[in-house]
């Protein structure tokens, strides 16, 4: 196994616990005892923190990937 594979792996391992947390976040809103509109509320609130972060998190990881292309890559 080459470090490619590693990162790779490190990444689905991420991407599972997110998804995970996700669903139990999913579950534990839906069957808790409040009223329609403040479920759906908070459901639209948690999708736009979500979104958030994870445009973030993109960002952060393009920057990072960026910053270690090597100067000829780049066409200098």
């Amino acid at each position: 196994m080459n470090s490619s594979d590693d990162k790779n792996s490190l990444v689905y391992l991420l991407a599972g616990f997110g998804l995970g947390a996700l669903v139990g976040a999913a579950a534990g809103v839906l069957f808790a005892p409040k009223p329609g509109n403040e479920t759906r509320e908070m459901i639209g609130d948690k999708a736009k923190e979500l979104k958030g972060r994870t445009e973030e998190w993109l960002t952060e990881q393009r920057a990072k990937r960026a910053s270690k292309l090597e100067p000829e890559e780049l066409g200098a």
